[in-house]
């Protein structure tokens, strides 16, 4: 039995794991079909570094073979995901977005890319990054307007489920670089707890700052992904030794009362486009009576100066090499950022890395009567121009103290280009927060039909 091809790829990633085990397509048929949106329409979206064709049938035709004989289908069985060109696959090139890591093929999977393949789940190809996951853009284009800027530092997992030629991908988040192109890009983006899921085999960055997110269309679709790739893994002292968290239970579940939200303008609401301004305040509207408005602590502006300070030093330490050996071949912005962060005295750093436990602290308390914050994910939707990813800055806050968060693809700007709203919570209590959003996703659409 087989399904139209352009119905099969446009389902979610667990829509169509319910019909694969089922039977009523096989992993073959459902590669193929993707296969032929890409061919549709990665000419304008140029969302992947690199995608074999041969490669991607290989793995479904096994899929379909140790389907045959019995073996268990896990919780991914026969999805595809994209995986950002900084995490590394054994199988795959993963060359980080420079010309100075062209044809580096790891020795073996990130511990994500094991976790995702030990699931059932295989890899469909590589996403294009911006220059080691930093500022200088790709080649992507946003789907939805192929002028304007798809977000960056996962500029082509996001437009890859966007376009609808995979379901699922993997990202990374320094500052906004999955809140933000979710957001451009108009899926749905989870940025979860810091520790929650290893970043082993992936780009280091700012190990006190990295987090590896996941896009997919739906929150049930984000909610499988991270809990699959959640866990304790020895080689990233960030993860610890816990129970996995529920998420998908979580993500599924109706709310046993309805939340409330804090409604969180932030110190740069003057620095958000006007119609961003206004799509908000009607969302506001709309949720009258479970949201109110939430100040943020006086030191929350200073944190995008602390960010700055542990972000820049980092990458000076973690680039240093290719800044040694060929800073010619590195863009203006990063050899910037690098020279920067190379004049950061370790007394500045240690003091903007201090801040994080005392800034953490004053959120607390905050959500025992919230159950998440709401606040742009964005200062408006995606710029025009291919030359900048975005500002991150409505994401910084939230990265800079390892807090969960999502984009909801919930909102539109004037052009018509996408507008995220952007939730967080408590740190660790990623699946909550799930749960929050399921509410609010049901909310605003029950309300606006």
């Amino acid at each position: 039995m087989s399904l139209d091809p352009h119905l099969l790829a446009a389902l979610s990633a667990t829509e169509v794991r319910t019909r694969l085990v089922a039977g009523e397509c096989s992993v073959t048929d459902y590669a193929q079909a993707l296969l032929a949106r890409v061919d549709a329409v990665e000419p304008q979206v140029q969302a992947w570094a690199y995608l074999d064709r041969n490669h991607v049938l290989a793995q479904a035709e096994a899929a379909d073979e140790a389907h045959a004989h019995g073996e268990p289908d896990g919780p991914l069985f026969g999805l595809a995901v994209g995986v950002k060109d900084v995490i590394d696959t054994a199988d795959l090139p993963t060359e980080d977005g420079t010309v100075l890591h062209a044809g580096r093929t790891p020795r073996e999977d990130a511990t994500v890319v094991r976790r995702l393949r030990a699931a059932g789940g295989w890899v469909m190809g590589k996403t294009v990054t911006t220059e080691l996951a930093t500022y200088a853009a790709g080649k992507t284009r946003n789907p939805h307007h192929p002028g304007h800027t798809p977000g960056g530092s996962s500029s082509g997992s996001a437009a890859a489920v966007a376009a609808g030629m995979v379901p699922l991908a993997i990202g990374t988040q320094t500052n906004g670089s999955v809140i933000r192109p979710a957001s451009f890009c108009g899926v749905v983006g989870f940025k979860p707890s810091a520790g929650l899921i290893s970043r082993a085999g992936v780009l280091t960055q700012s190990a006190p700052l990295d987090a590896v997110g996941v896009f997919g269309r739906t929150l049930d679709d984000v909610a499988l992904l991270a809990q699959v790739l959640a866990g304790h893994d020895p080689q990233d002292p960030s993860t610890r030794l816990r129970a996995a968290p529920p998420l998908v239970r979580l993500a599924a579940a109706e709310a046993p009362l309805p939340p409330t939200l804090g409604w969180v303008a932030t110190p740069f609401w003057d620095r958000v486009a006007p119609d961003a301004q206004a799509a908000f305040g009607e969302l506001v509207a709309l949720l009258e009576g479970r949201i109110a408005p939430f100040g943020l602590p006086a030191s929350a502006a200073d944190a995008v100066g602390w960010h700055r300070t542990v972000m820049e030093a980092d990458l000076a330490g973690s680039f240093e090499l290719e800044y040694e050996r060929g800073r010619d071949q590195l863009s203006a912005s990063l050899r910037g950022q690098i020279e920067r962060g190379r004049l950061v005295s370790a007394v500045d750093y240690r003091k903007a890395l201090a801040r994080v436990p005392v800034l953490l602290e004053s959120f607390e308390t905050v959500f025992d009567h919230y159950d998440a914050l709401l606040t742009p994910a964005t200062l408006g939707t995606a710029p025009a121009g291919l030359g900048s990813t975005g500002d991150p800055l409505m994401c910084t806050l939230w990265t800079y103290l390892g807090m969960p968060a999502l984009s909801l693809p919930l909102l539109h700007g004037e052009d018509g280009l996408p507008l995220g709203v952007q939730l967080v919570g408590r740190r660790g209590d990623d699946a909550r927060l799930l749960r929050t959003a399921r509410w609010l996703v049901q909310t605003v659409t029950l309300a606006t039909g």
